[in-house]
């Protein structure tokens, strides 16, 4: 047996997901290597490792800041982590690190360089984060999922399939995939996703939507994703709508609900694309607005220029949203041939096993 191959990311699914994808290949390939992911401390690393039944420790991070009254809780919090990190390489006896973006991978890297250990950098995002455009410089080997935009530390990266989880694929038909959820088989479904953390602005816009313009939504049902909050208000705005409905705050196995629609309307992580397309799933991407760049429709890009998806503009405000985000979305719902062209643009893609192409690249023998 080799040593411990460490996942290291965290603070959100789109971090987790692709290093629960990774370790699925492992654990069947080589069953005797351990598998340990260094996430954060956030309660929805633990919820969703707890669920996958994943072996896992909490690193203590921060994000970086140079605000003068942070600046030094920051240094503090990363040196806490690096030690922390250290403990873990060193009991697990540590082979391989694989960095997978959130700020949590920062003293977990600088760990592992200190002990000489080989550093895998998996880029998910267009536009580089923070935390990964630090470790480029001190990985031995960049992959990145998507071609990356403006980022000279990552010249050298080799592009390769997003890895994607099992349980994030439909494993049935479109009608048992509804069926498990409670929905109508024959009914037509729009799932709405902010992805882990659900989206607040979206869930605000839905509740405008059905509220102000159910009719917008005739004929159909709707798998709500809401995140920690509005679970409830949603789940009554639907049923006072008389729109069919399955309301959940979080869903672990997503391929159900990529299953189960017909039309997605998504933030537009990495993650959240990636999963669209191989469910073959027909979105409209509404990218973070929190971001100045709005750098997440860079991810959805690719998907847009062949006609598989859109892109819409979240105002933030639910009046404003019904125009940038309603129109679209409406326009969508009632164009079926529209939905079959995009459906069709996404089977036309070839498939790449990610998670396999990293797995591999993890493993290195004796």
């Amino acid at each position: 047996m080799s040593g411990a191959i460490i996942l290291a990311g965290g603070g959100s699914g789109g971090h987790l997901s692709p290093g629960l994808a990774v370790a699925e290949r492992l654990h069947a390939s080589h069953p005797d290597r351990t598998i340990i992911f260094a996430c954060s401390r956030r309660p929805t690393d633990r919820m969703m490792l707890e669920s996958a039944g994943a072996r896992f420790e909490p690193i203590t991070s921060s994000a970086f800041t140079f605000r003068p009254l942070r600046v030094l809780p920051m240094i503090r919090s990363l040196v806490r982590g690096a030690r922390e990190a250290d403990r873990l390489l060193e009991r697990s006896q540590a082979a391989v690190v694989l960095a997978m973006g959130g700020y949590v991978t920062v003293p977990v890297v600088h760990a592992a360089r200190r002990r000489g250990l080989r550093v895998v950098l998996l880029n998910l995002d267009a536009v580089p984060g923070r935390a990964n455009r630090w470790i480029a410089g001190r990985a031995d080997e960049i992959c990145t999922t998507v071609p990356i935009r403006d980022s000279s530390s990552m010249e050298t990266a080799s592009e390769i399939g997003f890895p994607i989880r099992r349980s994030a694929m439909a494993a049935s038909d479109s009608l048992s995939c509804r069926e498990r959820l409670g929905l109508d088989p024959s009914r037509p479904t729009l799932l709405v996703t902010g992805a882990s953390q659900g989206a607040s602005s979206l869930n605000a816009f839905m509740r405008e939507l059905v509220g102000g313009t159910p009719l917008a939504l005739d004929g159909w049902q709707v798998i709500h994703l809401t995140g920690p909050n509005d679970e409830k208000q949603l789940a009554r705005a639907y049923a006072a709508a008389g729109i069919p409905s399955a309301v959940t705050g979080f869903l672990d196995h997503m391929g159900l609900a990529w299953g189960a629609a017909d039309l997605a309307l998504s933030r537009a992580g990495a993650n959240s694309v990636a999963e669209a397309a191989v469910n073959h799933v027909p979105t409209l991407f509404v990218p973070y607005p929190h971001h100045k760049d709005l750098h997440q429709k860079y991810n959805a890009e690719p998907l847009v220029r062949i006609g598989a998806a859109e892109l819409a503009h979240d105002s933030i405000q639910p009046g404003p949203n019904m125009t940038t985000i309603g129109e679209p979305l409406i326009a969508l719902l009632t164009d079926p041939e529209r939905l079959g062209r995009m459906r069709q643009a996404l089977e036309s893609r070839s498939p790449r096993d990610g998670a396999r192409e990293i797995a591999d690249r993890l493993v290195v023998e004796d």
